[in-house]
């Protein structure tokens, strides 16, 4: 398999025609790679660490020379490449070494075992379906009910023990025992989505990137608002992707160990 099939399976599962329009899916640099054997490091983010880690891999002796990303590299039309500058280093870096930047963004987000539909998986929610549809079987978020209704703290400390986010927050409730039936999830900057996930009988909505006054309309709507982080929330799928590579005869599949969360916090 080539990379240029590669990525035409992938474009079956996730087209990049199913991006929002301020999107960016696809190629972000394509170094004369299409018809070489995959050599793909998977990452959320695709920063100057995760291209130091694929060159240095490659200097090692793995057939690096794709980086399969969910965030795109670039979001607006480049007015220059220039040294220095993040993006323009990422584009020298890449045709410099034969490595190729690929994104799968908001077209990811809606498939069937992508960002949404994992964390539903995590969470084991029954009969899950997308908060907001774009198409048959495909939509932003997901919602469904608990195999096991639970209490908001045991639901908390599922998340928290399946995602390991460095904080989780949550809307202030008066009782943390109260038991939790349904639950809608959305990986990354999901506070948008606040309006629809009210109309499905959700008691629990997880995302992230939420706000102070988010937390406050969530409340107001009836919802219990928790954010894991915006890394917590969308690294899984990266995982599952890296699986998918796999299944699909890449020849040589990893997670990096470079992608970064971007936030510390101060115990």
């Amino acid at each position: 398999m080539t990379i240029a099939e590669l990525i035409a399976s992938f474009e079956v599962w996730a087209h990049p025609d199913w991006q929002e329009k301020w999107d960016n899916c696809g190629w972000q640099i394509e170094p004369g790679i299409l018809d070489q054997l995959p050599g793909v490091l998977v990452c959320l983010t695709p920063t100057l660490a995760v291209m130091a880690e694929a060159i240095q891999l490659k200097q090692q002796g793995h057939p690096v020379n794709l980086i399969f990303a969910h965030h795109p590299l670039i979001f607006h039309p480049l007015k220059s490449v220039t040294a220095g500058d993040p993006v323009g280093d990422m584009v020298r870096l890449g045709l410099t070494h034969g490595i190729g930047v690929y994104s799968a963004h908001t077209n990811f987000d809606q498939v069937a075992d992508g960002t949404a539909d994992v964390l539903a998986q995590l969470l084991q929610l029954q009969q899950p379906e997308p908060v907001v549809p774009t198409e048959t079987g495909r939509g932003y978020g997901r919602v469904g009910d608990l195999p096991n209704p639970c209490s908001l703290r045991q639901l908390l400390s599922q998340i928290q023990a399946k995602l390991e986010p460095p904080t989780l927050l949550y809307s202030p409730t008066a009782n943390l025992q109260q038991t939790i039936r349904r639950v809608a999830v959305l990986g990354g900057s999901g506070a948008s989505f606040l309006s629809a996930v009210s109309t499905t009988g959700a008691q629990v909505y997880l995302t992230s990137d939420c706000k102070f006054h988010q937390f406050q309309e969530g409340r107001d709507r009836g919802l219990i608002l928790v954010d894991a982080g915006h890394y917590a929330t969308e690294r899984p799928a990266c995982a599952r992707l890296t699986d998918w590579l796999r299944q699909q005869g890449a020849s040589w599949v990893r997670l990096s160990d470079r992608d970064e969360d971007f936030r510390q916090y101060f115990r």
